[in-house]
């Protein structure tokens, strides 16, 4: 585990408890963020593998079993405390399996008909995104499909000032606490965003097809692409 990778675990364990109830209040468009990227988890099969990476809470999760109640669902995240949470919130599921991992270090051993991710891929470093397109890619079935809710990077200095000045705006009047704000600024600064541009190059060029930005508000998109 790199020195980055350490420093995003240990900041998420320390807000596992608190993270779904901040949800709403430091994501602005959180409604259409999350409805978009479920309704774009499309599958003909009744029962699905689905992998959720990054899935922290297991919030993600939580919406797109709502729509495929029997789906076998696989959560991978660096924080254990946060996953903890996650299987509070699915105690009743036996069709949940957990791993916690650097899911940029592991080989997954079975195929997935959707992969999710929301809020988590943009704290890797851009080679390490590129691998990881590429492996998701390989760990689909044929027709599966990948979702990515996640936050971008400014295409210039002028939008990436105009997008946080803007997030900072809402959150100072969210209603959040003044230890709450300061504990959210102290993990953005863990960010490592790429540009909307890139990122959509890079899942191109892993294999997909269909690539598109499907939703987009400030710096929050939701991405697309099909095997």
């Amino acid at each position: 585990m790199s020195f980055e990778h350490s420093d995003v675990k240990i900041k998420f364990d320390e807000n596992a408890s608190q993270y779904d109830g901040q949800r709403k209040k430091l994501i602005p468009c959180f409604d259409d963020f999350y409805s978009i990227a479920i309704s774009l988890a499309e599958t003909k099969t009744k029962n699905p593998q689905i992998l959720d990476i990054g899935a922290g809470t297991g919030l993600l999760s939580s919406f797109i079993l709502e729509k495929y109640p029997d789906a076998f669902v696989t959560l991978i995240d660096l924080s254990e405390k946060m996953l903890d949470m996650a299987k509070e919130r699915f105690v009743a599921n036996q069709n949940i399996t957990y791993i916690i991992d650097d899911y940029t270090k592991i080989k997954f051993d079975r195929k997935y008909d959707v992969v999710i991710s929301s809020l988590s891929i943009h704290h890797l470093s851009a080679d390490e995104k590129k691998q990881l397109y590429q492996n998701i890619y390989s760990s689909l079935n044929q027709d599966g499909v990948f979702i990515n809710a996640d936050q971008v990077l400014g295409q210039t200095h002028f939008m990436e000032s105009l997008y946080k000045n803007d997030w900072k705006n809402k959150v100072e009047r969210s209603g959040l606490s003044k230890e709450e704000i300061q504990s959210a600024y102290e993990r953005a600064n863990l960010d490592r965003m790429s540009t909307l541009s890139d990122q959509l190059k890079w899942i191109e060029d892993s294999g997909f097809l269909d690539v598109d930005c499907v939703y987009k508000y400030y710096n929050f998109v939701v991405l697309f692409g099909r095997k």
